[in-house]
């Protein structure tokens, strides 16, 4: 590998990275949450993600592993992985913990002084679950990028 490739695989690689922390800045300077803001942030990341893993890695993966295996059993090995991602969020999805307890009785009065409280745990339950989701995507990413 020489030094430019090198040079510009780890520049895109520091700026993907700069990128999700500055994004995360953004709550500490925010006064309260902008539930509009993001449920938007969130659709738009998502629909990225989904673009960029059927349009550009999908078909990228069907070709690299084709060579190796064979193009029917690289499109087959392409798509079991692609499951089994699916499958390992879904399993984490299960795991992270609710922070509501659903059986727990309560009045009335009781569930709308809850509502915020119960809003922030909902949010931090999703901030934990991006941030495990994110972390098993960086590893192979990472190795990913300079291979």
């Amino acid at each position: 590998m020489n030094t430019e490739n090198f040079l510009s695989a780890f520049g895109l690689t520091l700026f993907a990275g700069l990128s999700t922390g500055i994004g995360g800045l953004f709550a500490f300077f925010s006064k309260r949450i902008n539930t509009r803001f993001l449920s938007a942030s969130l659709g738009f990341s998502a629909g990225v993600m989904i673009y960029v893993s059927f349009v550009e890695m999908l078909p990228e993966a069907f070709e690299s592993l084709g060579k190796v295996f064979g193009e029917t059993k690289g499109e087959i090995i392409a798509v079991a992985a692609f499951f089994a991602g699916i499958a390992i969020i879904a399993l984490i999805d299960k795991f992270v913990p609710n922070f509501e307890n659903p059986h727990e009785l309560r009045d009335v009065k009781e569930m709308d002084k809850n509502i915020e409280e119960v809003n922030k745990k909902k949010l931090m339950r999703m901030g934990l679950f991006s941030a495990l989701a994110i972390a098993i995507h960086n590893f192979p990413e990472g190795l990913a990028t300079f291979v």
